[in-house]
């Protein structure tokens, strides 16, 4: 059996860089990011609100290394970066006063990934 892996070019070029920033600012939490965003996607991390709200607290900053699904609430103000989001994650999340983040972007805000808390 042949391993597959991604064939979006976005998430390819996602993978590039955030093994680039591990490897340039010495910071393994990229790297483990980019390692499991290469997986198959039935292999993906799937999390739904619901279980977001139950293991985190206020302000925090989470990496969800796959897809954040709409089920549950949530019910403090987060951090969120993900590869992608569904419709009804996006509304819920901005409804509680939470923040999506692209995971690039969060790779520049903070190179180190001190803080940063992986989910799923």
């Amino acid at each position: 059996m042949k391993r597959t892996g991604p064939t979006n070019q976005i998430l390819l070029q996602l993978i590039l860089e955030l093994k680039k920033k591990s490897s340039g600012q010495g910071a393994g939490i990229w790297k483990r990011i980019a390692n499991d965003l290469e997986k198959p996607t039935r292999q993906r991390r799937v999390v739904n609100l619901s279980n977001l709200n139950r293991s985190t607290k206020e302000n925090e900053v989470i990496v969800v290394p796959g897809k954040v699904l709409g089920a549950g609430s949530l019910e403090h103000k987060l951090t969120i970066s993900a590869f992608q989001f569904s419709g009804g994650a996006k509304e819920k999340i901005q409804k509680a006063g939470a923040k999506i983040v692209p995971l690039l972007e969060l790779s520049r805000e903070n190179p180190t990934g001190k803080g940063i808390k992986i989910i799923g």
